[in-house]
């Protein structure tokens, strides 16, 4: 599982530097695309694939089929699509689905689930796009659903709540965190 996963997601290594944000908590909301005029210049030893969006991502991971198809259910592929975000995506393998109780998954993609469906997704996604560097232990992020993550690092290992951060890569709209976890929102 790992392996093939690792030659996709781990061309841009999580080693990234820039300095934090708004310093141990970053407060972000996200509802729409963020205008163009608010991307962060990408720091100078990262190579983003500045032609590929988050969903672009997703979509071309073999790892991602089931989150690929809640956002898809969901409607939220054209916000993470839009070239103007600077997002924050905390992408579930479809590994990290598959350890939820079973029948979740078909459960949420239901229509009468829908909107239970996109407060877990929102769950996973925030602006600004956050950077290693920026992600201090016990720091907070704000989600597009209204709660926030917390992380926890031990030297090099990131994760965010329960997940391990185990791949990043930056896109033109932000950085996709590959993570062996599905976010759940607190309330």
């Amino acid at each position: 599982m790992m392996k093939p996963r690792t030659s996709i997601v781990l061309a841009f290594l999580l080693g990234c530097s820039s300095p934090p944000a708004t310093g141990p908590t970053v407060p972000t909301m996200l509802q729409d695309a963020p205008p163009a005029s608010a991307q962060a210049a990408a720091p100078a030893e990262a190579k983003p694939d500045n032609k590929k969006t988050v969903v672009d991502v997703a979509v071309g991971s073999p790892d991602h089929t089931t989150l690929v198809a809640a956002l898809t259910a969901a409607g939220l592929v054209p916000a993470l699509n839009s070239p103007g975000g600077i997002y924050t995506v905390f992408a579930p393998t479809n590994a990290a689905f598959d350890k939820l109780p079973p029948g979740t998954v078909d459960t949420l993609l239901k229509p009468e689930n829908l909107e239970k469906l996109k407060t877990i997704l929102k769950h996973h996604a925030a602006v600004p796009m956050i950077q290693q560097a920026d992600m201090h232990d016990g720091a907070k992020l704000g989600m597009s659903d209204g709660s926030s993550v917390t992380f926890h690092v031990d030297g090099d290992h990131v994760k965010v709540d329960d997940a391990n951060i185990v791949g990043a890569v930056q896109v033109m709209n932000g950085i996709v965190y590959v993570v062996d976890g599905v976010l759940t929102p607190s309330r």
